[in-house]
């Protein structure tokens, strides 16, 4: 049995012309403005208007920033400088129900972990505080000659 799955569900349908129905709107309230404020200002002062409320719509209908809709983008934007940030840091001191370093048991350094004594010389190696004797060989001979 097939089904159809739909594709390209995040794209917009467009309703007017090649605008969507999103589109059409922004672009329209900025021509409600610019149609009312013409009637109301003075000519200069609608032409300044009704530039900055086209740019201004065309940003929000056609412009994306990081695949998001500038809606959304000016949204948050504003509820970032909106809103307050409060950032708290508690310092708790530590309980005394805890055990320290020094109340926690020793565990028995000498006892073997294992038989092997590859593996001992590699826990000496990485946990002592010690210098192993005889752990570097000396060189032969002809390699000492050779180096000088």
């Amino acid at each position: 049995m097939q089904f159809q799955v739909p594709q390209f569900i995040d794209i917009e349908d467009k309703i007017m012309g090649p605008l969507t129905l999103r589109q059409f709107l922004y672009l329209a309230a900025a021509g409600a403005f610019s149609f009312i404020s013409f009637f109301a200002l003075q000519t200069v002062l609608w032409g300044a208007l009704t530039v900055i409320m086209g740019l201004i719509a065309a940003t929000f209908a056609f412009i994306k920033y990081n695949g998001q809709p500038m809606v959304k983008v000016v949204a948050a934007f504003t509820k970032f400088l909106w809103f307050p940030k409060f950032y708290l840091w508690r310092y708790t001191a530590p309980s005394a129900a805890l055990p320290t370093l020094h109340a926690l048991p020793k565990q028995n350094q000498e006892a073997p972990v294992s038989n092997n004594p590859l593996k001992m010389l590699m826990l000496k190696l990485t946990t002592s505080k010690q210098a192993i004797p005889n752990r570097e060989k000396a060189l032969p001979p002809n390699i000492v000659a050779a180096n000088h």
